[in-house]
């Protein structure tokens, strides 16, 4: 399938004192199953280089399946650079640094709107979506006023420990914004549609969301 898709990372490895970065299985697990369908994937970072992972996401070291897609992380291309592109598919990747790098990014909502302008697909999954926080249409409305979507929610920051150290929820911040939050049980599989804006809840949907911008890729040919 002659589609291009583009993962993105946050750069950031501290968060408020605490260490943190990429949350490997949301980039990762997404990687693997637009390889394996035959897509073009595209890696970026914030500011380019090494990606450091969430120490936390790879409790064992790095699992054997996802070796090829730790490697691409050591020199990753800048998100500026990748926008001269164009995708079919963006997502924004998790793990805690997003909150940091992510939000009031120029670059980040210059990228969102035109690619969900343009009818192609905006997907966020866990924090990633936290992208999507502050960004405004030309109509000075929040860019998520009125869609429906799915994010790392206030009990899973609680539940993980970290409630203290974000700064800001996203979950509780996204709605201040209008969005219609539709979450699962905590640290379950999660994935909301709302025509091309495709959310994922937390590390356990990683999988899931992957599959679900596959089938509207397919369907969008």
């Amino acid at each position: 399938m002659n589609k291009k898709i583009l993962l993105i990372s946050t750069s950031e490895s501290n968060m408020n004192g605490h260490p943190t970065g990429l949350w490997l299985e949301e980039l990762a697990e997404p990687y693997n199953v637009f390889k394996k369908a035959g897509l073009e994937v595209d890696i970026a970072s914030i500011l380019g280089g090494k990606v450091i992972l969430d120490k936390v996401s790879i409790p064992n070291g790095i699992p054997s399946e996802y070796e090829v897609a730790y490697k691409l992380l050591e020199n990753t291309q800048s998100l500026e650079i990748a926008m001269k592109n164009s995708y079919d598919a963006i997502l924004f990747a998790g793990g805690h640094g997003p909150l940091m790098d992510f939000v009031n990014n120029k670059n980040i909502e210059e990228l969102i709107l035109d690619t969900y302008n343009n009818g192609n697909i905006v997907a966020g999954v866990c924090h990633g979506v936290a992208a999507f926080v502050n960004i405004k249409n030309k109509d000075g409305k929040y860019f998520v006023d009125g869609k429906n979507l799915t994010a790392f929610t206030d009990t899973e920051e609680v539940l993980a420990g970290l409630a203290d150290k974000v700064p800001f929820a996203v979950e509780s911040r996204l709605r201040e914004q209008g969005a219609i939050i539709d979450k699962g049980a905590d640290f379950t599989e999660k994935v909301v549609v709302d025509k091309n804006f495709i959310t994922g809840q937390n590390p356990q949907s990683s999988h899931k969301i992957a599959e679900v911008i596959l089938e509207n890729l397919v369907n969008n040919k």
